[in-house]
C-alpha cells in the first residue's frame, strides 16, 4: 500500500507541475501576442530630422592633405507618432566630405522625446589637421578655389520606443542632411561673429532605424 501511495503522490505532482509549467507558458505567450498586436496598431514611425542651418567658422586646407573646419550646425528632430516616445539613448553627430570624416564626432546629451514633440540641438563639429584622402584633397582644393563646397552632417545613435509601459531594446538610428555651402559668397549667408559665416538651409534629412 505505501508503496502504491508514494506512486500515486508522485503521478499527482508531476500533473501539478505540468499544468503550472503550461500556464505560466500560456500567459507569457498572451502577455507576447497583446503587445505585438499593441505595435501592429500603433505603427511606430521614425523620426524625422532637418539640418536648419549650417555655421561655418573655418574650413581650410592647412598643409597639403589636412584639413581644418569648424561648423555649428542646428537640427531638429520630431516624433511623428501620437501615441509613441522616444529615447534618444545615444546621438553622435559629425561631417563628412565625399564620405569621408573631416571632423570629430560631438555628442548630444540623451533625451527624451514624447508625442508630436520637436526638439532642436545646435552642437559644434570641428577637425583641425584632419588627414584627407590624396584623391579628396584635389576635390577640396578645387572647391575652395570655386567658393563652393558640398558637405553631409550625419547623425548616428541608439534610440528606444515607448508605448505605454512598455519600452523597446534599442534600435540604431543614422541620419544624413546634405548641405551644399558658398563660402565665398556672403549673398547666400548672414555674417555671424568673427570669420563665421551662417546659412539657412531647412533641408530634410534621410533617416533609417
Amino acid at each position: 500500500m505505501s508503496v502504491k501511495e508514494c506512486d500515486h503522490h508522485k503521478g499527482r505532482k508531476r500533473k501539478i507541475f505540468q499544468r503550472i509549467f503550461w500556464g505560466i507558458i500560456i500567459f507569457l505567450f498572451i502577455i507576447l501576442l497583446t503587445i505585438l498586436l499593441i505595435w501592429a496598431i500603433l505603427r511606430p514611425t521614425k523620426p524625422t530630422f532637418v539640418l536648419l542651418d549650417i555655421t561655418v567658422a573655418a574650413f581650410n586646407a592647412t598643409q597639403p592633405n589636412f584639413l581644418t573646419s569648424n561648423f555649428q550646425v542646428t537640427l531638429s528632430s520630431r516624433n511623428p507618432n501620437d501615441h509613441i516616445g522616444v529615447y534618444y539613448d545615444r546621438l553622435d553627430t559629425y561631417v563628412t566630405y565625399r564620405s569621408q570624416q573631416i571632423t570629430y564626432r560631438t555628442a548630444i546629451p540623451p533625451s527624451y522625446q514624447g508625442h508630436k514633440e520637436i526638439d532642436v540641438w545646435s552642437p559644434f563639429v570641428y577637425g583641425t589637421d584632419v588627414p584627407v584622402a590624396p584623391f579628396n584633397f584635389v576635390s577640396l582644393s578645387q572647391d575652395q578655389s570655386n567658393g563652393n563646397f558640398y558637405v553631409n552632417v550625419k547623425i548616428d545613435g541608439r534610440v528606444r520606443w515607448k508605448v505605454g509601459a512598455f519600452i523597446s531594446g534599442h534600435y540604431h538610428l543614422h541620419a544624413r542632411c546634405p548641405a551644399y555651402i558658398s563660402i565665398g559668397n556672403n549673398g547666400n549667408g548672414v555674417n555671424y561673429g568673427e570669420n563665421a559665416v551662417k546659412y539657412q538651409l531647412d533641408q530634410r534629412c534621410s533617416v533609417s532605424v
